[in-house]
C-alpha cells in the first residue's frame, strides 16, 4: 500500500458498505455490545445510545455535554464526556453500570478528553484533544485503585486509541501532522512515527482500530474517507465520499467519519464506522482479508 505525497490511493474494491441505522445525530465513537449491537456517542445532541442487533435505537443516557470515547468492562460502560467543548477543563472519565443506570463520575475537571482505551491490565488510557494549545496527550487511569496520571504520554493531539496485536504498544494518531504513531508501553515518552497520510490538505485523523495482523484501519474526519493502514507505513483507502456538507461553508471538522470498531458480523468480522451525519455502517472486507481483532479484544 502506497501512495504520493497528496493523493489517495484506493484499495476500496471487493468492500461492501452498509448502512445498519441512520438519522441518529452528530455521533462520535462506538462500542461493541458483544451481542450484536453497539453502544454510540452523540456528541452534539449529548446523548449515549445503543443500538441492537435487529437495528432498535434506544436511548441510553442523555444530557451530556459533548460525550466521546467508549470502552466496555462487563457490566461496566466507561465514556468521556467534554470532546471538543472544554479547552480549559472541565471534561470528565464517566462510569455506567449498565444493569442499575447509575452513572459515576471518576475524573473530574479533564481537558477536552477524546478517545478512549481499555488496556489488558484494566487501566484506561484517556486521549486529550488539546487545541491548539498546550498538549496534554494521553492520560492513565486505574479504575481499580482510582491513580491518575496525567500526560502519561506525552503526545501531541492524539485522538483514536488501539492497541497492537502482541499487547505491549498502542496506536494513536495526531489530527494536526495527518500521523499514525505506536507508543510502547514500557516507554510511553517515546512515540514512534509508523505511517503519515498524505490524502489532501488536512484528513484529520480521528479514530483507529488494529486487526491481528497488525493493519490498521483509521477513520479521516475531514477527508470523509476511511484508510487502512500498514503500519510498517503504506496507507489506502478502503472508502470514500462519506461526509456532510458544512453549514455554512467553510466548516470546521468533524464532518465526515468519526470511528472504527473491528466487531463480528456472523462467523466472521467487520469494521463498522460511525460518521457526523448520524449513519453507522459496516464495511465488509473483501474474502481475502482477515479482520479479526487481537487476542486481548477476543476475550473481552
Amino acid at each position: 500500500m502506497t501512495a504520493a505525497q497528496g493523493q489517495s490511493r484506493s484499495c476500496a474494491d471487493g468492500w461492501q458498505a452498509d448502512v445498519l441505522a441512520a438519522d441518529l445525530g452528530a455521533l462520535e465513537n462506538l462500542e461493541y455490545d458483544g451481542a450484536g449491537g453497539f453502544y454510540l456517542s452523540g456528541l452534539l445532541r449529548g446523548e449515549i445510545l445503543h443500538v441492537d442487533a435487529a437495528g432498535t435505537v434506544t436511548l441510553v443516557l442523555s444530557g451530556l455535554d459533548h460525550p466521546a470515547g467508549l470502552r466496555l468492562s462487563g457490566d461496566t460502560l466507561y465514556f468521556v464526556t467534554g470532546d471538543g467543548s472544554t479547552p480549559n477543563g472541565g471534561g470528565t472519565l464517566r462510569a455506567l453500570d449498565l444493569p442499575t443506570g447509575t452513572v459515576t463520575i471518576l475524573l473530574p475537571d479533564l481537558v477536552q478528553p477524546n478517545g478512549l482505551l481499555l488496556l489488558p491490565d484494566d487501566d484506561l488510557l484517556i486521549s486529550q484533544l488539546s487545541v491548539p494549545w498546550p498538549p496534554v496527550g494521553i492520560s492513565r487511569y486505574r479504575p481499580s485503585t482510582g491513580e491518575f496520571t496525567l500526560a502519561w504520554s506525552p503526545v501531541h493531539r492524539p485522538n483514536g486509541l488501539a492497541l497492537s496485536p502482541d499487547g505491549r504498544s498502542i496506536y494513536t494518531d495526531d489530527i494536526a501532522l495527518s500521523q499514525v504513531l505506536r507508543i510502547p508501553l514500557d516507554a510511553p515518552d517515546e512515540p514512534e512515527v509508523v505511517a503519515t497520510i498524505t490524502d489532501g490538505f488536512l484528513p484529520v485523523l480521528d479514530d483507529i482500530d488494529v486487526a491481528a495482523d497488525g493493519t490498521a484501519y483509521v477513520t479521516g474526519d475531514y477527508s470523509g474517507n476511511v484508510y487502512r493502514v500498514d503500519t510498517t507505513g503504506g496507507w489506502c483507502t478502503i472508502a470514500t465520499g462519506w461526509t456532510t456538507p458544512p453549514t455554512p461553508l467553510p466548516s470546521p471538522p468533524p464532518i465526515g467519519p468519526t470511528s472504527a470498531r473491528l466487531a463480528p458480523d456472523g462467523p466472521s468480522w467487520s469494521l463498522y464506522v460511525t460518521s457526523i451525519d448520524g449513519t453507522l455502517r459496516r464495511l465488509r472486507p473483501p474474502p481475502t482479508l482477515d479482520l479479526t481483532p487481537p487476542i486481548d479484544q477476543l476475550d473481552r
